[in-house]
């Protein structure tokens, strides 16, 4: 028990009780000298227990240390422990979510299986649903690449078919300029459609199918999937299909350039894709990026970093 606590004990067996100071620091264990000094309060310590209860009510599902992480992009000079610590004694902490049942498949994928290596060489796809109000389907795309975590495409619709998910693609190797070297996806009737393994063929874009009801083969987006169920469908109610697209656009951006992620050393991923791409073409000489040697957790690059990672190639002669 921290002397904060003892010292709340003390008052409160004094008040209730009427027992003396003295013995009531016997029977909490706290010295008197302890007791009867006064805590030193930091002069921004209201204003941060402000800001952290703001940032508890705003992101509900987001513990202590993406809170410091924000709390330092906001300008505030302040250690982990000191975020930790008053976060606590705010009483604040994520509410605990129901456990996941346990899967029983056997996963026969080898060790070797696909990983991605660089921006744009692994996109992965899935499916999620949902429903507006008035009990409407809603169903969402998502395209995550595997290697920057970035959120490329999160489509909103009533239905979506192979069609539109060829047309989702299309728009976004228009928008970047490149279209990817694999896709990975589950056995899915949109996509497995000849439409997308037409499309697949012309961009010459190789497929990746996960085993039947294996969505562990397939992590990152099953992840992605549980950030947009637990900070975004679980909360909020569509009222229709327009509200639903205006408020999906508005957490993507938000996840792509301001939400920290654990996985690239809690960079955003659109900062952790614009760091790597400038460490990438910049000249060997002046290259001091702190990437150096870095690449996202679960990537093949994060496994060889001395050998595969472009960041760590680039070493001063």
């Amino acid at each position: 028990m921290s002397p904060q606590r003892r010292r709340q004990a003390v008052l409160m067996l004094v008040d209730r009780l009427g027992v003396s100071e003295r013995r009531a620091c016997q029977i909490t264990g706290q010295h008197r000298s302890t007791q009867r000094r006064e805590p030193c309060v930091a002069p921004d310590d209201g204003a941060l227990r402000a800001r952290l209860r703001a940032i508890s009510a705003e992101r509900p599902r987001w513990g202590y240390r993406r809170a410091h992480q924000l709390l330092l992009q906001d300008g505030w000079s302040l250690n982990r422990k000191r975020t930790q610590r008053l976060w606590r004694e705010e009483g604040l902490r994520v509410p605990q979510r129901r456990r996941k049942r346990q899967r029983l498949g056997t996963s026969t994928v080898p060790a070797s299986r696909l990983r991605a290596e660089r921006p744009d060489h692994v996109w992965a796809l899935d499916f999620q649903f949902d429903q507006t109000a008035d009990g409407r389907i809603l169903k969402l795309l998502h395209i995550v690449d595997e290697f920057t975590r970035e959120a490329l495409a999160m489509e909103c619709q009533r239905r979506i078919d192979a069609d539109r998910t060829v047309a989702t693609l299309e728009r976004l190797v228009e928008l970047r300029g490149r279209a990817p070297e694999f896709i990975r996806c589950d056995n899915g009737p949109e996509l497995t459609a000849n439409a997308l393994r037409d499309w697949c063929r012309f961009s010459k874009t190789g497929s990746a199918y996960i085993e039947p009801g294996s969505p562990w083969q397939n992590p990152y987006v099953e992840s992605f999937n549980s950030r947009v169920r637990d900070e975004l469908l679980a909360i909020e109610l569509f009222s229709c299909l327009a509200e639903a697209k205006v408020m999906v656009a508005d957490w993507q951006e938000d996840y792509n350039e301001r939400r920290p992620h654990s996985a690239l050393a809690m960079m955003t991923p659109a900062g952790f894709a614009t760091a790597y791409r400038a460490a990438r073409d910049a000249p060997t000489a002046s290259l001091r990026s702190p990437l150096r040697g870095f690449a996202p957790r679960g990537s093949a690059t994060s496994l060889h970093p001395t050998t595969n990672h472009p960041l760590s190639q680039q070493v001063d002669r």
